[in-house]
C-alpha cells in the first residue's frame, strides 16, 4: 500500500524520501545564497557614497545615490575602454569562429596525412599557461613593428591577434566534435541536390551547429572581454580595455569603492545580457531527428 505525505495524497514508491527532498532544498538554498550575496554586496556599495562603502559595512544601506554611476565616467575614461573592449572582443569572436567553423568541417568531413598530429597539436596548446606566450609575442610584435612599420604592439589589431592564440584552438577543437556529431547523410543530400562543399556548409551543416557555433562564441568573446595579463601588457592608453582600466579608480591617495562597484556592474551588462539571450542555442540536439 502506497504511503501518504501529509496532505493526505498517495506518495509513489519510487519518489524520493522526505529528508532527501528537505537536504536537498536546503544545499540549493545556501548554494544560491553563496552565490547572490556578492552580488548583493557590489549593488548595495555602488549604492552608497565613498564615505560609507570605506567605513564599517552595512547590510542596508543609510544613503542611497546614484552618483557612483554617473561620476564613473569622469574619473577614468570609461567609454573610451567599453569600446575598446566591444571591438577587441567582438572582432576576436568573429574571425576566431569563423576560421574554427572551416578548420574543423575540413578536419571532420576529410581525411589527410597529418590529420591526428593536427588534432593532437591543436589540442596540447591547452596544456600550456597563458604567461609562457607572453614574453614570445611581446618580442614579435615589437620586431614586427621595427622591420615593417606595422604597429601591433599597443593596438587593438595585435590584442586581437593575441587573443587568437588561445580561442581559435579551443574552438577548433569544439566543434570538430560538433560536425562529427552532424550525420554526414546531411552533406551528401544537399550535394545530390547539386551543392558543392562549400554551399553544403553554408546552407546545411552550419544552421544544423549552430548550437556548437554559439557555444563557442560565448567562450571566445567572454574570454577575450575578461582577459587581464595580455591586455595589461599589449595595449597603451589609447587602446586600453576594460579589464585593464578599472585599475584606473584606485589613486595613489584612495580607492573609490563605490565606483569601482558600479563599473564593474556597468561592464557585466553585455555579457550578462548576451548570455541570457543565447541561452536557449547552448542546449545540444538540435540536430535530432534531421535525417529521415
Amino acid at each position: 500500500m502506497p504511503s501518504r505525505d501529509g496532505s493526505g495524497a498517495a506518495r509513489s514508491p519510487m519518489a524520493p524520501p522526505r529528508s532527501f527532498l528537505w537536504t536537498r532544498r536546503v544545499v540549493l538554498t545556501l548554494l544560491a545564497g553563496f552565490v547572490l550575496l556578492p552580488v548583493y554586496v557590489m549593488v548595495s556599495s555602488s549604492l552608497k557614497p565613498l564615505q560609507d562603502v570605506s567605513g564599517k559595512f552595512r547590510w542596508i544601506p543609510r544613503d542611497l545615490t546614484v552618483q557612483p554611476y554617473i561620476d564613473i565616467w569622469d574619473t577614468v575614461p570609461l567609454a573610451r575602454y567599453f569600446l575598446n573592449s566591444l571591438i577587441v572582443a567582438g572582432a576576436a569572436t568573429v574571425c576566431s569562429v569563423v576560421i574554427a567553423v572551416f578548420a574543423a568541417y575540413a578536419v571532420s568531413r576529410y581525411g589527410f596525412r597529418g590529420k591526428r598530429v593536427f588534432t593532437v597539436a591543436v589540442l596540447s596548446t591547452q596544456m600550456f599557461p597563458g604567461i609562457l606566450f607572453l614574453l614570445p609575442l611581446f618580442l614579435i610584435f615589437v620586431n614586427i613593428g621595427n622591420s615593417t612599420g606595422l604597429a601591433l604592439y599597443g593596438s587593438r589589431g595585435g590584442l586581437i591577434l593575441t587573443y587568437l592564440t588561445f580561442s581559435l584552438p579551443f574552438s577548433v577543437w569544439m566543434l570538430i566534435g560538433y560536425f562529427d556529431s552532424i550525420p554526414r547523410d546531411l552533406d551528401e543530400a544537399a550535394m545530390v541536390d547539386g551543392c558543392g562543399p562549400m554551399r553544403a556548409l553554408i546552407r546545411v551543416v552550419v544552421p544544423a551547429a549552430v548550437p556548437g557555433i554559439v557555444a563557442v562564441s560565448v567562450y571566445a568573446f567572454m574570454t577575450a572581454w575578461g582577459e587581464v595579463l595580455f591586455a595589461s601588457v599589449m595595449t597603451d592608453d589609447a587602446t586600453r580595455t576594460l579589464a585593464v582600466g578599472l585599475q584606473g579608480y584606485a589613486t595613489q591617495n584612495d580607492v573609490y569603492w563605490n565606483q569601482v562597484m558600479a563599473a564593474s556592474l556597468v561592464v557585466s551588462v553585455p555579457v550578462v545580457a548576451g548570455f541570457l539571450l543565447l541561452q536557449r542555442y547552448l542546449v545540444a540536439g538540435l540536430t535530432a531527428g534531421a535525417v529521415k
